[in-house]
């Protein structure tokens, strides 16, 4: 029972419908419990790095709409459970929690001036990825494929699909160098890092050595 993954949901449902419940209060809120790089690299704004460090952490938690929130849940009930299963219990947790925070300052260094709050789990799901892509890298991924206008559900190898979706989101990343941080946007270096980050805790954290039980 992959009891880290259901809970990790539960608590990012738990704390995505307490956003919809502020109303109006909820711009407020972000911007207070969110995690911003300028408040991290500049002490005289904002309480200082430990209080940023403690933001970081609810900012996995926290997402900017039901698009944001619904993708990134799809994402961590596909692939987390079975690196949960590799990694067991109390290493999957300790893993999901630094990818999310190496996915947070790989953003902040890519955009230190920014002002603006970092929200969301997509980072700390992109390490997840990091991680499948090493311990799964044949199991077959149902996505949907666009040829001109047609679309067609397709069978690719996860070794492929997340590849792929890596090379976008560096290409991305590149793109979004030299652009103005008061915009907001995608945090593509969040993304970045925390894949980066799942290849290597994986390996830190000895998950890629653990025999997998024989099916009956």
């Amino acid at each position: 029972m992959p009891v880290v993954n259901i809970t990790l949901i539960a608590a990012n449902t738990l704390l995505f419908l307490y956003e919809l419940s502020l109303g109006p209060r909820l711009e407020g809120f972000v911007m207070q419990a969110a995690f911003v790089p300028d408040r991290f690299f500049s002490p005289e704004y904002g309480p200082g790095p430990g209080a940023e460090m403690a933001s970081a952490l609810l900012s996995m938690f926290l997402h900017g709409g039901w698009a944001h929130f619904l993708g990134n849940m799809l994402f961590l009930w596909i692939f987390g459970d079975n690196v949960e299963d590799r990694l067991g219990h109390i290493r999957y947790a300790v893993f999901y929690l630094a990818a999310g925070y190496a996915a947070t300052f790989a953003h902040a260094l890519a955009a230190p001036n920014s002002t603006l709050p970092s929200i969301g789990a997509s980072g700390a799901i992109s390490g997840v990825l990091g991680a499948y892509v090493v311990l799964y890298p044949t199991a077959r991924i149902v996505t949907l494929m666009f040829i001109g206008f047609l679309s067609r559900l397709v069978e690719v190898p996860a070794w492929m699909y997340l590849i792929v979706w890596f090379l976008i989101q560096f290409v991305s990343g590149l793109a979004s160098l030299g652009v103005p941080t008061d915009q907001g946007g995608i945090a593509w270096f969040a993304h970045i890092g925390g894949f980066v980050a799942g290849l290597l805790l994986l390996f830190l954290l000895g998950g890629w050595r653990r025999r997998v039980p024989a099916a009956y």
